[in-house]
């Protein structure tokens, strides 16, 4: 498999791969750019092992501004284009990262002559990587062979995330069980197969997904004993698609396979306490920070338009309970006259400060509080408000499980999903949510709330 599985999160080995050769070097960046300003005012270079703590920040440090900016994404690795700009960015803002490394333990970076010989040599290095690189990580050779047991809607949209363009993945075959109607026409019926076993092993197949419509009668358990014990993945469809998409996809999913499936473990309780923790410290610097900001937002806000800097609004919270959220205002004080509607995309009940401090993201800044308090998270499901909730329960299966944990700021949906507000968004922003929800481990709130920088620096994201 080419697919590492990290504290319950899926993390493809070409970017595993990637990331590390990034790491080395990074490191080597450090050290020659030492070697270069040494030589420059006539120093003795000692040995590299002296100047480890300092070489290790520096890398350190690049490495996480690189991910928050989404050097790693599918579409940065398959695009040059998109490349070039984002490494930039990410080398610039490892700079504020060393900064804060040299606050909190002084002395252990680089000399700020050295890390500006170094951010030089690391963007040539790391730019010259992916053009060398690049369509060898998006190439065959890190994409997995799989055999589909199937030939439905099921299989039909395992064929069509293969078609994008960042899958890590190549369909090899298809086998049609019988079990409904035929939608993919090159499908081999399972009929004409003598053995399964050989017709996988022919084809290199490295994984078999079982994405049947009725299993009843057609799951052909004795050929997946077999192929799984001569070395081959079996996997049932809804855990690949959650596997490659970050996602639960409703379509599929079932309740015993959320009742069965590896997820929501009763050991976060721990790591719910450190979240906590970690909110309550946040959430404390982060407001005696952002403090003049919402100071000169509200003043902009009022000089605006008409009606107070900010607006509370009641939401759905942990376990289904109500709070008020304080946020503020963007829109005309009139927006909601004739009842709730969802925000749409250019919506015109925005106002000029308010299109300026949403695309900036400062209208969530008074959030902060509503965390402090303990209504929120920093990472979690966007709480949604009471009007819509009501709604999207009848709509949409298992829509109530995204309460079991606590609403944040930003969320695994915000940073994976487009801006959108129709029933199918929701349904999409659900599957990511849900995902969240099962998945929850404070690596991935990490990586989400660093994510959260690519998604404010390019425009991503939902609102």
């Amino acid at each position: 498999m080419t697919v590492f599985k990290l504290f319950k999160h899926y993390i493809p080995y070409a970017v595993l791969l990637l990331a590390m050769l990034d790491f080395v070097l990074l490191f080597a960046a450090g050290e020659f750019g030492w070697m270069w300003r040494a030589h420059q005012i006539g120093m003795e270079v000692d040995d590299w092992t002296t100047r480890l703590l300092p070489l290790f920040t520096f890398a350190l440090s690049v490495q996480i501004s690189l991910i928050a900016v989404g050097v790693y994404s599918a579409e940065s690795l398959s695009s040059l284009r998109l490349s070039l700009p984002r490494l930039l960015v990410g080398v610039a803002l490892g700079i504020i990262l060393l900064a804060i490394f040299a606050f909190i333990l002084p002395g252990s970076t680089l000399w700020r002559s050295v890390s500006l010989y170094a951010m030089g040599i690391a963007y040539a290095v790391l730019f010259g990587v992916r053009a060398l690189l690049g369509s060898a990580l998006g190439g065959l050779a890190f994409k997995r062979r799989l055999v589909i047991m199937g030939a439905g809607q099921r299989a039909l949209r395992i064929t069509k995330l293969a078609d994008d363009k960042g899958a890590g993945f190549v369909i090899v075959g298809h086998i049609d069980m019988n079990d409904c109607e035929k939608v993919i026409p090159t499908a081999i019926n399972r009929y004409n197969i003598e053995s399964l076993t050989d017709f996988v092993e022919k084809l290199n197949a490295s994984e078999v997904i079982v994405a049947l419509e009725e299993r009843r009668n057609a799951l052909p358990l004795a050929d997946l004993v077999r192929l799984r014990t001569t070395g081959v993945h079996v996997n049932e469809v809804s855990t690949f698609i959650e596997r490659e998409t970050g996602r639960i996809d409703l379509r599929s999913v079932n309740p015993s396979w959320l009742i069965y499936s590896d997820g929501f473990s009763s050991g976060r309780r721990i790591s719910s306490w450190a979240k906590r923790v970690f909110d309550i410290a946040a959430s404390l610097a982060l407001l005696i920070i952002a403090l003049p900001l919402i100071i000169l937002g509200a003043i902009a806000v009022k000089l605006d338009s008409k009606g107070p800097a900010f607006f509370r609004q009641t939401r759905v919270g942990l376990y289904g309970a109500n709070f008020d959220l304080i946020k503020l205002r963007s829109m005309r004080t009139d927006a909601e006259a004739n009842g709730a509607v969802w925000a749409q995309k250019d919506d015109p009940r925005v106002t000029k400060i308010g299109k300026f401090i949403r695309l900036t993201r400062i209208d969530e800044l008074p959030q902060i509080w509503s965390v402090l308090r303990g209504d929120m998270s920093f990472v979690g499901p966007r709480p949604e408000r009471p009007e819509f909730v009501t709604g999207l329960e009848e709509k949409l299966t298992y829509y109530a499980e995204r309460h079991m944990v606590k609403p944040g700021i930003t969320g695994w949906a915000q940073i994976n999903y487009p801006y959108g507000a129709s029933l199918q968004d929701a349904r999409a922003k659900l599957e990511y949510d849900l995902y969240y929800a099962k998945n929850y481990t404070p690596f991935l709130d990490i990586l989400i709330l660093l994510q959260t920088l690519r998604v404010v620096l390019w425009a991503d994201g939902a609102r």
